[in-house]
C-alpha cells in the first residue's frame, strides 16, 4: 500500500498508512523503510524523516543497504547535506546508488563543487561511474566551466554504451552548457550505436538543431517521431514547432502545430514568436488572439513574445496596448523582458526621450539588456545624449563586453566625431577588448559549415572568393555601394570596402550557391546583428541568383527575395 501510493505521487498517504502499521502491531523491515523514506524524500519533508530514521535505528535496520541509501537521497533532497553524507560515512556497506544518491544532494542543492568532488573520490574507491551519476550530476553541469563539462565527458566515454539514459544525460549536459553543435554531433551517433532515442532524446536535442540552424537534422528527427509514433506528445511537438521556426520554416512549424491534437500556453507562444521573429507581427497578433478566444490564459512568456513580434514589426500602439493589456487584465507584474521589449518597441519608433523616461521610472533597476536596446536605438536614430548615458550605464554594468564600445564608436563615428571614435578605439585596446569575430553557419547535407569574417580555412577558399569577386562586380552594377559605415572604424578609408566584402555571411551564401541546387533556399545563422552593408548586398544577392536568403541573426530573421527583406529594412 505504502508503494503504490509512493509510486503514483500519494506521499501524505504514504506516510498515513506507515503510521498505521503500528497500530496493528505490524513491524516495518527493510522493505518497508525505503519506500516511506521515499515518500518523505519526494515530499521534502525532513520532520517525518528524522522520526523514521529513529524507528530504522530501534528496529536495527538502520545500517542495512537499501535503508542507508533512502536515508542519504532523503536528506540530501531536504537540503540537509551533512546528515546525508554521515549517513553514508557510517554505511559498512555501499554500491554505486550510495554514492549517486550524495551527488544528487549536493547537485540538487548548488553545491557544485562538493558534487563534483564526490564523484572524484568514487574514482579513488574504484566505483564505476554509471548512467545515475550522471544524471545525479546534472545540475553540477549547467553553466559551468568547460572543464567540468570535460569532466563528465570523460566519464560518459569510458562508460558502457548499452544504455541510452548517459546519451540523454550528456545531450543535456552540452545544451545547458551552450554547446547545441556538440549535441546535435552525438544525437547523429545514438544509432550507430544499436539504441534506439526515446521522446527525452529527441525532446533535448531539437532545441540544438534549432540553435545550429540543422534543418536537415531536424526534419529527419521528425520523421523518425512519426515512423516511431512519439506523438501525441506536447514536449516533442512544441520542441518541433520551436526548431523549424528557429531555422526559418515557417510552413514546418505551421505544419506541426495545426495537427495538434491539443495545445498549450507553450505551443501558442512558439508560434507567436515564430511569426514574430520573421517580422510579420500581424499574424503574431492573430495568434495571440486566437490563443486567448482558445479559453487559454497568456503567461508571462506569452507577452515577452507578442512584445518583442510588435517590436521587429515596428507596432508602436499595439505594443502599448498588449503590455497594458497585461499588467491591468490580466494582472501579471512586468519582469525586466517585458520592460526592455517596451524601450525597444519605443526605441526602434524613434521615441527616444519616452523610451528613456520609461527606463527612469521602471521599478527596479534596468539591467544590461534594457540599457542595450536603449543604446542601439541611439545608434540607429543617432541620439547622442542619451547613447552616451545608455553606454556608461553599460560599461558598469558588463565593462568587458565589447560590442557595447563599438556602438557607441559606431555612434560617435555617424555624428563625425572622430576624435572620439579614436578615444573610444585607444579605451579598448588599453583594456584588452577585441570586437567579437563575425562568425556564420550554414548546413550543406546535413553538415554544419562555418565561417569567420576573411575566413580562408575552408577547403573551398579560393572558389568562394573566386565566386565572391565576381558577385560583387555584378551587385555594382545594379547600383551596390559598399557601406563604409558598417566595417570598423580603425580600418583605413581604402580597406574598408574589401574588409566588408568578406564579412562572413557572404562568404556562407556564396559556399552555399556553390553547393546547393539552383532555386533551392539558403539558411544561414549570424552570431552578430547582420550589418548593414551586407543586408544590402543580400537583398541584391537575392535578386541575381533567384534565391531566397534567410539570415537569422541575434535579433531576428532577414528572408530575402528578389532584391526585398522581410523587416522592410525596420531592423
Amino acid at each position: 500500500m505504502i508503494r503504490s501510493y509512493v509510486n503514483n505521487g500519494f506521499y501524505r498517504e504514504g506516510i498515513s498508512v506507515f503510521g498505521t502499521m503500528f497500530e496493528f502491531d505490524v513491524r516495518p523491515d527493510h522493505y518497508t523503510f525505503p519506500c516511506v523514506l521515499k515518500a518523505c524524500s519526494c515530499s521534502e519533508n525532513v520532520v517525518v524523516g528524522k522520526k523514521i530514521h529513529g524507528s530504522a535505528t530501534k528496529a536495527g535496520l538502520c545500517s542495512t543497504l537499501y535503508v542507508g541509501n533512502g536515508l542519504v537521497a532523503m536528506y540530501g533532497k531536504c537540503g540537509f547535506l551533512s546528515e546525508s553524507r554521515l549517513v553514508l560515512d557510517e554505511m559498512p556497506r555501499r554500491d554505486v546508488v550510495s554514492w549517486n544518491s550524495l551527488v544528487a544532494g549536493y547537485a540538487r542543492n548548488r553545491r557544485f563543487d562538493d558534487a563534483l568532488e564526490v564523484c572524484r573520490e568514487m574514482e579513488t574507491m574504484n566505483i564505476t561511474h554509471d548512467a545515475g551519476t550522471m544524471a545525479s550530476l546534472l545540475p553540477a553541469v549547467t553553466n559551468t566551466a568547460q572543464e567540468n563539462v570535460l569532466y563528465v565527458k570523460d566519464m560518459f566515454q569510458r562508460m558502457g554504451k548499452r544504455s541510452l539514459v548517459p546519451w540523454n544525460v550528456m545531450i543535456s549536459v552540452y545544451m545547458n552548457n551552450d554547446m547545441p553543435a556538440e549535441a546535435v554531433e552525438l544525437y547523429s551517433q545514438i544509432e550507430d550505436h544499436g539504441i534506439e532515442p526515446d521522446a527525452v532524446s529527441v525532446a533535448t536535442v531539437l532545441p540544438a538543431c534549432g540553435d545550429t540552424s540543422s534543418l536537415l537534422i531536424g526534419k529527419k528527427i521528425h520523421e523518425y517521431v512519426k515512423r516511431k509514433n512519439l506523438t501525441p506528445n506536447l514536449l516533442i511537438e512544441n520542441a518541433l514547432i520551436d526548431m523549424y521556426a528557429k531555422c526559418g520554416c515557417l510552413e514546418g512549424a505551421r505544419g506541426v502545430f495545426a495537427k495538434m491534437k491539443s495545445r498549450d500556453v507553450v505551443s501558442w507562444t512558439a508560434m507567436i514568436s515564430a511569426y514574430g521573429i520573421r517580422g510579420r507581427g500581424h499574424e503574431a497578433l492573430e495568434f495571440f488572439s486566437k490563443m486567448q478566444e482558445s479559453g487559454l490564459v497568456p503567461d508571462s512568456i506569452a507577452f515577452v513574445s507578442i512584445l518583442s513580434a510588435c517590436s521587429h514589426a515596428g507596432l508602436l500602439e499595439e505594443g502599448r496596448y498588449h503590455f497594458k493589456l497585461m499588467t491591468d487584465h490580466y494582472k501579471i507584474a512586468p519582469r525586466i523582458e517585458h520592460f526592455a521589449c517596451m524601450v525597444d518597441i519605443l526605441g526602434r519608433a524613434g521615441k527616444m526621450k519616452e523610451a528613456y523616461s520609461f527606463v527612469q521610472e521602471m521599478p527596479m533597476e534596468p539591467n544590461e539588456r534594457v540599457w542595450g536596446a536603449l543604446l542601439g536605438a541611439c545608434r540607429v536614430h543617432s541620439d547622442m545624449d542619451i547613447g552616451l548615458i545608455a553606454a556608461d550605464k553599460l560599461f558598469q554594468l558588463a565593462p568587458e563586453q565589447s560590442g557595447y564600445y563599438v556602438v557607441l564608436s559606431n555612434i560617435y563615428a555617424k555624428a563625425g566625431r572622430w576624435e572620439d571614435v579614436t578615444k573610444i578605439r585607444s579605451l579598448m585596446k588599453r583594456k584588452g577588448l577585441k570586437k567579437n569575430p563575425g562568425g556564420s553557419n550554414v548546413e550543406i547535407n546535413g553538415e554544419i559549415h562555418t565561417f569567420l569574417v576573411g575566413d580562408r580555412s575552408h577547403s573551398q577558399s579560393e572558389k568562394i572568393y573566386r565566386e565572391l569577386d565576381v558577385l560583387v562586380g555584378k551587385m555594382k552594377d545594379l547600383g551596390y555601394v559598399p557601406d563604409s559605415e558598417s566595417a570598423l572604424h580603425d580600418v583605413e578609408e581604402e580597406d574598408k570596402e574589401s574588409h566588408l566584402a568578406v564579412h562572413s555571411e557572404k562568404l556562407a551564401i556564396v559556399f552555399a550557391l556553390l553547393n546547393t541546387e539552383e532555386g533551392s533556399s539558403i539558411r544561414i545563422t549570424k552570431n552578430l546583428r547582420i550589418c548593414g552593408d551586407c543586408h544590402a548586398a543580400a537583398k541584391l544577392i537575392s535578386k541575381i541568383s533567384r534565391r531566397e536568403i534567410i539570415i537569422r541573426d541575434t535579433n531576428r530573421f532577414h528572408v530575402f527575395s528578389d532584391g526585398v527583406c522581410s523587416c522592410s529594412d525596420y531592423w
